[in-house]
């Protein structure tokens, strides 16, 4: 149900973490990350070592946001570079993957990173210039490919064994063209994918087949859960209240309207 709307501006949120108190976003466009206030469009709370300024300028194209204990932890990035749309001089391998509390790169080259995820105590990511899913050991600083896939990977959630990954086909556009997957003999594909973490198998995929060509953000909602989105114009959006549990115990039903026949 639609409760409160807020206008940012154009920021290109990429990502977002819901912490214990706020909500934070990744401000691509001002290459930084952000938090949500009433009295603000946003409110700038960290950006990468080496963006000596505020910019509407997508410097570095920061994307992907892992939350870890409610505070933001771990960040990805197409570039390190501190000038207008600079990421794209060398968007095939000039990303990054950084650590927020220290501000210290832990990996370079990567083609394209996104999603990064912290789960049974190991740092995952998305590469998505490979279609691949990889992890990152602290104490050796290696990567290692868990798995590959025939999309542009983006999008990761868990759930026990298993790593649920969007695919997208990628555009056919300047941002995407010279990066690994667009030069590979392969059909790419849009959908789903479910991947077991501990043998790297391929356990289901779904593949979508018409105009759905992009996944960006995936979610497990663990329980019965049944998602519905009701936009302001919906007539049971009128008749619905939340209030406080105090007040709730003394609503009563409004007595029926009389009969008008």
């Amino acid at each position: 149900m639609p409760r409160v709307s807020h206008v940012s501006g154009e920021i290109d949120i990429h990502e977002l973490g819901l912490g214990k108190k706020e909500l934070w976003a990744v401000n691509t466009r001002f290459s930084c990350l952000c938090t949500i206030d009433y009295d603000h469009s946003f409110v700038p709370r960290w950006r990468p070592s080496f963006i000596t300024s505020y910019s509407t300028e997508d410097r570095c194209h920061l994307n992907g946001l892992a939350m870890v204990n409610g505070q933001p932890k771990y960040v990805t990035a197409l570039g390190e570079t501190d000038h207008a749309r600079g990421w794209r001089d060398n968007k095939a391998f000039g990303g990054i993957l950084m650590d927020v509390d220290t501000k210290q790169v832990l990996l370079r080259g990567l083609s394209m990173p996104h999603s990064p995820r912290w789960y049974r105590d190991t740092l995952w990511f998305l590469e998505s210039g490979y279609g691949a899913l990889c992890t990152f050991n602290k104490k050796t600083g290696e990567k290692k490919i868990i798995a590959t896939m025939p999309g542009f990977t983006r999008g990761l959630d868990f759930y026990g064994p298993l790593a649920f990954i969007g695919l997208s086909q990628v555009r056919e556009t300047a941002s995407f063209s010279g990066i690994p997957i667009t030069e590979m003999d392969i059909e790419r594909t849009s959908g789903l994918y479910v991947i077991n973490i501990e043998t790297g198998e391929t356990v289901a995929f779904l593949r979508f087949n018409r105009q759905l060509q992009e996944v960006f953000a995936v979610s497990v909602l663990s329980g019965n859960q049944w998602p519905e989105l009701l936009g302001r114009d919906d007539e049971t959006v009128g008749g619905a209240y939340a209030l406080p549990n105090d007040a709730l115990r003394e609503i009563r039903p409004a007595p029926a309207a009389p009969n008008q026949s």
